[in-house]
Protein backbone atom coordinates (compact mmCIF):
# COMPACT_ATOMS: atom_id res chain seq x y z
CA UNK A 1 0.00 0.00 0.00
CA UNK A 2 1.10 3.23 -1.06
CA UNK A 3 2.34 5.41 2.15
CA UNK A 4 0.27 8.41 1.63
CA UNK A 5 -2.99 6.75 1.00
CA UNK A 6 -1.96 5.14 4.36
CA UNK A 7 -1.51 8.30 5.94
CA UNK A 8 -4.83 9.75 4.06
CA UNK A 9 -7.04 6.75 5.54
CA UNK A 10 -5.08 7.27 9.17
CA UNK A 11 -6.18 10.65 8.95
CA UNK A 12 -9.62 10.10 7.98
CA UNK A 13 -10.64 7.04 10.52
CA UNK A 14 -9.11 9.05 13.57
CA UNK A 15 -10.85 12.18 12.52
CA UNK A 16 -13.63 10.37 12.56
CA UNK A 17 -13.12 8.73 16.27
CA UNK A 18 -12.00 12.17 17.30
CA UNK A 19 -15.58 13.69 17.06
CA UNK A 20 -17.48 10.92 18.29
CA UNK A 21 -15.60 11.70 21.44
CA UNK A 22 -16.02 15.25 21.13
CA UNK A 23 -19.50 14.95 20.15
CA UNK A 24 -20.08 12.20 23.32
CA UNK A 25 -18.57 14.68 25.96
CA UNK A 26 -21.68 17.36 24.61
CA UNK A 27 -24.20 14.87 24.75
CA UNK A 28 -22.98 13.79 28.11
CA UNK A 29 -23.01 17.54 29.33
CA UNK A 30 -26.41 18.22 27.64
CA UNK A 31 -27.98 15.48 29.56
CA UNK A 32 -26.40 17.32 32.83
CA UNK A 33 -23.92 14.11 33.81
CA UNK A 34 -21.16 15.63 35.37
CA UNK A 35 -18.06 13.43 33.80
CA UNK A 36 -14.97 12.94 35.70
CA UNK A 37 -12.05 15.08 34.98
CA UNK A 38 -10.03 12.58 32.78
CA UNK A 39 -12.70 12.53 30.07
CA UNK A 40 -12.06 15.66 29.32
CA UNK A 41 -8.33 14.16 28.40
CA UNK A 42 -9.80 11.64 26.23
CA UNK A 43 -9.77 13.60 22.85
CA UNK A 44 -6.10 14.77 22.77
CA UNK A 45 -4.84 11.43 21.39
CA UNK A 46 -6.43 11.55 18.37
CA UNK A 47 -6.07 15.35 18.28
CA UNK A 48 -2.17 14.77 18.14
CA UNK A 49 -2.13 11.79 15.49
CA UNK A 50 -4.37 14.13 13.49
CA UNK A 51 -2.11 17.32 14.08
CA UNK A 52 0.93 14.78 12.80
CA UNK A 53 -0.90 13.34 9.93
CA UNK A 54 -2.27 16.84 8.69
CA UNK A 55 1.19 18.14 8.96
CA UNK A 56 2.88 15.81 6.95
CA UNK A 57 -0.26 15.95 4.55
CA UNK A 58 0.36 19.59 4.25
CA UNK A 59 4.04 19.70 3.69
CA UNK A 60 3.39 16.88 0.63
CA UNK A 61 3.03 19.01 -2.48
CA UNK A 62 6.07 21.41 -1.36
CA UNK A 63 8.38 17.88 -0.96
CA UNK A 64 7.15 17.05 -4.32
CA UNK A 65 7.85 20.30 -5.99
CA UNK A 66 11.26 20.59 -4.67
CA UNK A 67 12.34 16.86 -5.89
CA UNK A 68 10.39 17.99 -9.35
CA UNK A 69 12.81 21.05 -9.88
CA UNK A 70 15.91 18.68 -8.05
CA UNK A 71 15.75 15.64 -10.73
Amino acid sequence: MNWNRLIRQIHRWTSIVFAGIVAAIFVMLGVGASPAQWVYFLPLPPLFLLLATGLYMFALPYFAKSRQVAG
